[in-house]
């Protein structure tokens, strides 16, 4: 089993399909939230993207066939007067799960990371999922904390649509 990535190109309309077909497969997964993309979002995605300098969507290929996705947004790190890599998506397809997609995704984006020079990344992930969360923590990501007396780093939202 033969594993490729190739930096999405919104603007080539294959590519965009498939990173539609990407996410909207993990949107439906329960861990995904388990409702599939709205019509809105798979008409307009890959044109949104493209007008966002800091994202970065790569797509695994497993013998040809598109596999898993990361979707990342550069950010920055005032504390660290650096930017930083947050990874908002990433999902392999269950037809190719176990098999090191997810590793070999996360590996993917950290080069890429490490090429613009980013002092982190980050990520959430839900704490019912397990099977993710221990992946992410035997490749090396753990909980944000500053002082351990202060507690864990909480992701937090503000639904405003």
């Amino acid at each position: 089993m033969a594993i490729e990535f190739k930096q999405v190109d919104y603007n080539d309309p294959k590519q965009a399909k498939e990173l539609v077909a990407l996410l909207d497969n993990y949107a439906i997964d329960p861990m995904g939230g388990g409702e599939a993309l709205s019509a809105d979002v798979k008409e307009n995605l890959a044109t949104a993207l493209a007008t966002r300098p800091f994202a970065i969507s790569l797509i695994a290929y497993v013998d040809g066939e598109p596999a898993g996705l990361a979707n990342c947004f550069e950010g920055f790190s005032t504390f660290k007067c650096k930017p930083l890599l947050n990874i908002h998506d990433l999902s392999v397809n269950p037809q190719f799960r176990g098999h090191g997609v997810g590793k070999a995704l996360l590996g993917a984006v950290e080069e890429i990371a490490n090429d613009r020079q980013c002092c982190k990344i980050t990520l959430e992930v839900l704490e019912g999922n397990k099977i993710a969360l221990n992946a992410y923590k035997k490749f090396g990501f753990k909980a944000y904390e500053l002082d351990p007396e202060a507690g864990q780093a909480l992701f937090m939202e503000k639904k405003l649509c």
